[in-house]
């Protein structure tokens, strides 16, 4: 098979899954989600993902009726039935079936969604291109919810512009981007935004702390400005599919390329890891 869909116990390819019109994340996005990446047919840090995904449905009130062990489990089988190793792995839970009405439904049961499809593996000595955006989404940037629209028209931006990503900012603060997390190199540290409600705890970026502070880098967690990024060492984005990308450009501007080594080094930290994890020895 070459992708595949799942919802609810029914599996097919992903364009023959049907979805009732009643899910209520076809009207209102009353749902949450996570992903990760897997290769040799292993999902990588799935344990870390379903936490952030149990935290997330408890933060809007969705009572899954199964367990993380479960959901794993399920993961893992399925990632089994495409013909690539190398996969995408998504899955969302949204509140259940049931007529429009804003309020929740007393008596619906959760819908579990899961996608996965072939994905190849970045390579990290290619560096993007960003640009900036205002920062105009509500204060749940913390939940990764369903409702993704300032991303959807952020990463729109950026692709008209023949850029990877869009950085959000703030009142001059950086916040995250469309579908990543930002972060700079400046003098030897590693800064990265704090947890809060203006960006997601992402799982890529709790790897990339842990592996600057076993390499003995610094890291500072803290607000940084647009103007001390784009002074920044090296700009580096961080997802569960790019792993940690840098970038050469913002908004036309050249940035980085001051702490190359530094970067590399970092880099080859977070592939051996996934390598490790994942049993691929060889190969991105």
């Amino acid at each position: 098979m070459k992708d595949l869909a799942y919802y609810n116990g029914e599996i097919g390819p992903l364009d023959a899954m049907k979805i009732p019109m009643n899910d209520r994340g076809c009207w209102f996005g009353d749902g949450v989600y996570d992903a990760t990446c897997a290769d040799n047919y292993t999902i990588f840090a799935l344990d870390e993902h379903l936490d952030r995904f149990f935290n997330s449905m408890a933060f809007i009130g969705i009572d899954p009726h199964t367990g993380k062990e479960e959901i794993a489990n399920l993961l893992r089988s399925l990632v089994h039935k495409l013909d690539s190793p190398t996969q995408f792995v998504y899955w969302q839970m949204t509140r259940g079936t049931a007529d429009r009405s804003h309020a929740f439904p007393e008596d619906a049961m959760p819908n579990l969604w899961v996608t996965l499809r072939p994905l190849t593996m970045p390579d990290l000595s290619q560096k993007v291109k960003l640009i900036t955006v205002e920062d105009e989404r509500y204060f749940f940037c913390n939940i990764k919810t369903l409702n993704l629209l300032p991303n959807v028209l952020a990463s729109e931006k950026a692709r008209r512009a023949g850029a990877y990503e869009a950085v959000f900012h703030r009142q001059g603060r950086v916040t995250e981007c469309a579908h990543s997390n930002v972060h700079i190199l400046k003098n030897g540290v590693f800064q990265t935004a704090p947890l809060d409600k203006l960006i997601l705890p992402g799982i890529a970026r709790a790897h990339l702390i842990a592996h600057c502070r076993k390499l003995g880098v610094p890291v500072e967690e803290k607000a940084f400005s647009v103007a001390k990024m784009l002074e920044a060492d090296e700009i580096l984005v961080s997802s569960a599919s790019t792993f940690c990308a840098s970038a050469e450009l913002i908004d036309g501007f050249h940035v980085g390329g001051k702490a190359a080594e530094l970067l590399t080094g970092i880099q080859a930290s977070l592939i051996a890891e996934f390598r490790e994890a994942t049993g691929r020895r060889s190969g991105t």
